[in-house]
């Protein structure tokens, strides 16, 4: 019988439990947590079922010599750790973004490959049904040579959550690193990989945020917003990053002569009108999958008229138990990487050189310095 797979997973709050029951999901055993603060690690471990928690990492390799690592903390604290990781000769699962810059997203990359480890970047909502079944149509020419592609989200964020690594670009926040990177894993996993060219621009329209102690949980950080914002007592955090960009993409695709022209668009904290939502128009046709993320439901548009699609019956068995669509996410890329891990073929999935090319891509676009000047014309 073949032995499971050991996974360490560091991180404690939202997606540190999410990563622990995704990999559980996959059949891995769960044998250790790290955390920053011991009662809370402890305590976490203890409602998981999951047999070490400490707060020192290197300690936790060593003791555990785990397969896979799951890093799960916010993208400031991932470069060293990941290091330490691959240095024993872990495989390692790291939620987005990699880093906090595409240069030392591209060192994390390189020691991957050096040392011959497995590495998942989790920019996974590529694996939400209607994105697959978008795919599978494209594929199949329902729309003919895709042409453009139009992404389109309005958050309406409160904007006094309070402070935290969401707002510090240096703690891997703003919404290049946590909206856009599942944005663009969508349009790629539908027309194809190959990037071309981009520009951007970014704006920070929040200032700054109260600071609250006791979140530690993400997921749950609406719930300690100040009852009175004018309280004379707040302190407040300065936000260094952006809540809205606006960014322009060409990608190769191998089903189209010419590339393909994508639009991203995203305010974070403006309220929506109309749905959000993401098309894909082609020469014969067009698809059209309402929500931020493509929740769906997918819409083909020919002969005159859009009609809904209903999904696949062998796409709803692949889709994964969960609460919610991250959760299910999680465990459709969790599963690919174990299936990999454990020597079977699996379809391509996004390693840690998409992570570095996509922290690249933000370097890039966060510059901000593509404007010409036509004031005198």
């Amino acid at each position: 019988m073949r032995k499971p797979i050991k996974v360490l997973i560091q991180g404690t709050g939202f997606a540190g439990q999410g990563h622990a029951e995704a990999f559980r999901y996959a059949g891995a055993e769960v044998v250790g947590i790290v955390g920053r603060t011991e009662s809370v690690v402890k305590e976490v471990a203890a409602q998981l079922a999951i047999p070490y928690a400490g707060t020192h990492w290197e300690e936790a390799l060593q003791t555990l010599k785990p397969d896979i690592v799951s890093i799960a903390t916010p993208g400031g604290a991932h470069e060293i750790p990941i290091i330490q990781a691959i240095q024993h000769g872990c495989h390692v699962f790291s939620d987005k973004p990699l880093s906090t810059t595409g240069e030392s997203a591209q060192r994390l990359y390189e020691l991957a490959e050096q040392k011959q480890v497995k590495t998942a970047f989790a920019a996974s909502f590529r694996y939400m049904p209607d994105v697959i079944h978008a795919k599978r149509l494209i594929e199949a020419g329902e729309i003919g040579e895709p042409q453009e592609v139009e992404c389109i989200s309005h958050f309406n964020l409160e904007k006094h959550i309070p402070y935290g690594w969401s707002h510090r670009k240096e703690d891997g926040g703003g919404r290049l690193n946590n909206n856009f990177t599942h944005k663009l894993s969508i349009v790629t996993s539908m027309i194809g990989e190959h990037l071309l060219s981009m520009m951007g621009e970014v704006r920070d329209d929040l200032g700054k945020a109260p600071i609250v102690e006791g979140v530690h949980n993400f997921k749950k950080r609406r719930d300690f917003i100040p009852q009175d914002i004018n309280d004379p007592d707040l302190t407040w955090g300065e936000s260094n990053v952006e809540w809205s960009y606006t960014v322009l993409a060409q990608i190769q695709s191998e089903l189209a002569k010419k590339p393909v022209s994508v639009l991203f668009k995203h305010g974070g904290l403006h309220p929506r009108f109309n749905d959000d939502h993401i098309v894909v128009y082609g020469s014969k046709g067009a698809i059209y999958i309402k929500g931020h993320y493509a929740s769906g439901p997918l819409y083909l548009y020919r002969n005159g008229n859009w009609e809904a699609q209903p999904l696949p019956q062998d796409i709803i068995e692949r889709i994964p138990e969960g609460e919610s669509d991250t959760e299910r996410n999680w465990r459709y890329l969790i599963r690919l990487l174990i299936e990999d891990v454990q020597g079977n073929g699996v379809q391509p999935y996004q390693t840690f050189k998409e992570g570095a090319q996509y922290q690249k891509l933000i370097d890039l676009i966060r510059q901000n310095d593509n404007w010409v000047d036509v004031s005198q014309l």
